[in-house]
């Protein structure tokens, strides 16, 4: 089978530093977002232990379902996902 790849166009050194700019842009947000979702694990492991401690559940559907919907709308079905794992990261696997 014989595919064809299109050639790439040339790259010059202003495309690879602007490209390196770009990186360090997504590296700056990434270290943004880690930081972000330690501060939501925190926060969520403190609700989960207010909510054991007052004879409640570990967890709430509703407001799981409310989350799950925020980032649905927001960001599409990969948000959705985002979303799930985010959860499960503070309140662990069901």
């Amino acid at each position: 089978m014989n595919t064809l790849i299109a050639s790439p166009a040339a790259v010059t050194g202003n495309d690879v530093e602007r490209i390196g700019e770009l990186r360090s842009a997504i590296d700056a947000c990434d270290a943004e977002i880690i930081e972000l979702v330690r501060r939501r694990l925190t926060i969520s492991q403190e609700i989960g232990a207010l909510r054991a401690a007052s004879g409640g559940t570990r967890l709430s559907l509703s407001r799981e379902q409310q989350v799950l919907a925020r980032f649905r709308d927001a960001l599409g079905p990969d948000g959705a996902a985002l979303g799930m794992m985010l959860l499960r990261q503070g309140r662990g696997r069901l």
